[in-house]
This record gives C-alpha cells, structure tokens and sequence, in this order.
C-alpha cells in the first residue's frame, strides 16, 4: 500500500477520503486533533512550525494537503498563519523528506470572482430561464486568478508555492480547485449547489486518480461533479487523469 499522509485529516473531506479509500492506501493523519470518525488512524500533532511536523513526513508517497481555516470570511491574521504558512512548510517538509507529489486542495474561491459575471451569477442564483446552457464558456485552469477574500488568496498563494516546488524541486502538484462538498452529500440546501456540488464519490474519485497517475507534473483540476449547471471545466482532468464524475445534482430536483 502507498503511504498517504492527509493534513487537516480530522476535517469532512479528510473523512471522505479515508471512508472511500481507505482499503486501498495507509493513511497518517496530520491535524490539531484526531478523527473522531477514525480514531485507529496515526495522527500527528498539527503546527505552524517546520521542524515541529518533519516526522510526520517520513517514509510517506504522497501528501494530501486539506489543512486550513475553510471559509471565505477567514480574517487575515488566521489565513496567513493556517493557510499560506502552513502551506508552504508543507512544501518544504515534503521536499526534506523527498516525497515527489502533493495533492493540494485548493478551491473555486482562487477564482470566485467569475461568480459575480454573466452567466456564471446567474447560473448560482438557479434563473436558468436566463440561459442558453448550450452557450456557458466553462471557467478552465487557464483563466486569470480572481480571488474573491483573503481565502482565496491563500488558496492562489497556494498554487504558486506548488508550482514553484514542481520546476525548483520536481514535486509533482494536484491543485484541486474544490467545489462544494456537503455533510449531507446534497444540493438541496443551495441552490448554487447544484451546479458546484462535489459528491463523495467523485471526490474520492478524483483523489485516486490524481494518487494514481504516473507521471502528473504540475496540474489544476476543478473539484466538480458532472453536474448539468456546472461551470467549470472537467475536460483537462479527464484528458490527464481520466476523472470520470458519475454524479449530477440535477438528478436530486
């Protein structure tokens, strides 16, 4: 089995992983607490600090990195010390120990702003009457950065930091720009859910795929189901990675 080590593993996607993959790879946790869903699983106390999470990186293949504050209302002083530090010292840590690819959970808030333009803002507030769906240009792994909070900064900083490992110290990167994933594993309490959810499934899915490849380099995949009001690009992750999404919210209408 693969050694996988997921940061922030105590949290719902770290617990989705272990859930769908876990008969597959052997997991160690990094976080401020165990899983309390898993509690048989190795974790390491979560920090800042470089030298205090080294041995949490011995001997792993990969890292998946989840750890941070989530929510775009993240005042500055927390995303700085719980997004973008820490995420570079998880760079630095893999690159110390020679571990060669990061999965990074990046999101959708690193280019949020598209959400306030035609068609996308009409997409979330669910007025499909407004639409031509034939006609959405999907928001691909080219388009400018457009953070719309602190968070998503971090999460563009983030970004940077693995592309910047990949060509300076050959550390493959997955950065995932995750979508909405829910408890419930459902759209219905948003109607913006609908076409951003990423179900369990086809995040674990994704996971897989992103572990699994052979030769990866430096990606950026968009953390969606196959949802019919989705407005981002999975055509680059199946060409690359063959991620094949099996769920659409719009069959919970």
């Amino acid at each position: 089995m693969k050694k996988i080590l997921i940061t922030g593993s105590s949290g719902l996607i770290g617990s989705v992983i272990i859930k769908n993959l876990g008969n597959k790879y052997e997991f160690s946790g990094l976080d401020i607490k165990p899983n309390k869903n898993y509690p048989e699983l190795k974790t390491f106390t979560n920090s800042n600090n470089l030298n205090s999470i080294l041995p949490a990186f011995k001997n792993i293949d990969t890292v998946i990195h989840l750890a941070a504050n989530v929510s775009e209302a993240t005042e500055w002083d927390l995303v700085l010390n719980n997004n973008i530090i820490l995420t570079k010292n998880i760079y630095e840590a893999s690159k110390i120990n020679n571990i060669k690819r990061v999965i990074f959970a990046s999101s959708n808030h690193a280019v949020g702003n598209f959400e306030k333009d035609f068609p996308y803002k009409t997409i979330v507030e669910g007025k499909y009457d407004e639409i031509d769906i034939n006609k959405i240009v999907k928001i691909d792994s080219s388009v400018p950065i457009r953070p719309d909070s602190d968070y998503g900064i971090s999460k563009a900083f983030g970004e940077a930091v693995a592309r910047y490992y990949f060509e300076h110290h050959s550390i493959e990167s997955a950065c995932l720009r995750i979508g909405t994933v829910r408890p419930d594993n459902s759209p219905k309490t948003d109607v913006r859910h609908f076409a951003t959810l990423l179900y369990h499934e086809d995040l674990a899915q994704l996971i897989d795929k992103c572990i699994e490849k052979e030769k990866l380099d430096f990606q950026i995949f968009y953390g969606v189901s196959n949802n019919k009001w989705r407005f981002w690009d999975l055509d680059h992750a199946r060409k690359t990675i063959g991620y094949e999404p099996k769920q659409n919210a719009e069959n919970e209408r």
